[in-house]
């Protein structure tokens, strides 16, 4: 009996601690671009509460900020953003995979782009660092 309740405890605690994913939507607008990993867009076939002008922030990366500390921070931030602007505005079709609930009220998503990752795009371009939450160590001004 002891085995089948500590079985029970460890199963509990284990799902309790997972993030919970809400399966995957495909965009039909992007509104607007802030940043390298972060936009808002449309979804069509839901309610305008929850499918109109989202914010996304792209899971698994971090780019620099456009209100950085120092002068190359931000130029950093802007070449990452007008790359992510060129990959958007030129897809065919763009996949949110993996949402879940982030920071702010956003979403967090694995962005696909004409079926590649942004997220893995813009790390192969030097324009993201992986990242997966927390404090994060990069400094864009070193």
């Amino acid at each position: 009996m002891f085995k089948y309740i500590s079985l029970l405890t460890l199963i509990f605690s284990l799902s309790v601690g997972a993030k919970q994913t809400y399966g995957s939507a495909v965009v039909s607008e992007v509104v607007s671009i802030y940043d390298g990993d972060t936009f808002r867009v449309n979804l069509d076939g839901y309610n305008d509460i929850i499918g109109k002008n989202i914010p996304i922030r792209l899971n698994g990366v971090d780019t620099p900020e456009m209100r950085g500390k120092c002068q190359q921070e931000k130029d950093l931030a802007r070449a990452a953003k007008q790359f992510t602007v060129a990959k958007l505005r030129a897809a065919k079709k763009i996949e949110l995979r993996n949402m879940m609930r982030g920071k702010y009220f956003r979403i967090a998503a694995d962005v696909y782009v004409d079926g590649i990752s942004l997220g893995q795009m813009l790390i192969d371009n030097d324009h993201a660092i992986k990242y997966s939450g927390g404090k994060k160590v990069k400094d864009w001004c070193s």
